[in-house]
């Protein structure tokens, strides 16, 4: 049976999809870094953890958390649900925030809060733990989202049975724009949605759907 793609969140130019269908927006105007804690309490969980995290990790927290309200985590075995991401800059808007924080010999303060985001799994690992994810956790950094990556990987994980589900996809950051391309795979009987197979075409598909 061929991995299935049950749900699918878009994040981008101050917008929330989900399934392809815009589920929270705000204004141009609204600083990127607002319109996320906007759009995390728009979910209506109370996780006040979120707001600690660098932006980075708030970003791809709030898509995980929206995937797994439309999934219903009650459906899935946690223990064998896996975490695969990659970006493009790893955390290095985090890296600068910390570098900054060690840039002068007369202020020297470095943060141990900061410091511990300058690690790109520390998101992954910070979705596992709301969510009780034990299976594969793995990061990639690329020059853009590679669904033929994803689908290779991803799709191996399940032949060798490492896992049975996955969050996975791209989550990038910087100081000038936001997008969040996250969806949740998975072998289950009796899908819902036959035609949305993990597959380079499929998830080429997704990742475009909301270009307009």
């Amino acid at each position: 049976m061929t991995p299935q793609i049950t749900a699918f969140c878009h994040i981008k130019k101050n917008q929330v999809f989900l399934n392809g269908k815009r589920i929270f927006s705000t204004g141009p105007e609204v600083d990127m870094r607002e319109f996320v804690k906007a759009a995390f309490r728009n979910t209506g969980t109370k996780y006040p953890k979120f707001f600690k995290m660098d932006d980075y990790s708030k970003l791809g927290f709030l898509a995980a958390e929206v995937l797994m309200k439309e999934v219903g985590e009650s459906t899935i075995e946690a223990k064998s649900t896996g975490i695969v991401f990659s970006n493009r800059h790893s955390t290095l808007t985090t890296d600068q925030l910390f570098q900054d924080s060690i840039q002068s010999d007369d202020a020297f303060f470095p943060s141990p809060s900061v410091f511990v985001y300058t690690l790109p799994n520390i998101m992954a690992g910070e979705i596992a733990i709301r969510h009780h994810f034990t299976g594969e956790n793995a990061f990639f950094v690329s020059s853009a989202f590679d669904p033929d990556w994803h689908t290779f990987y991803i799709n191996q994980l399940f032949e060798s049975k490492k896992i049975s589900a996955c969050l996975s996809g791209w989550v990038e950051m910087d100081d000038q724009s936001l997008e969040a391309f996250v969806y949740f795979v998975e072998k289950r009987k009796n899908q819902q949605n036959e035609s949305m197979q993990h597959t380079v075409e499929e998830l080429n598909n997704l990742y475009k759907i909301n270009d307009k």
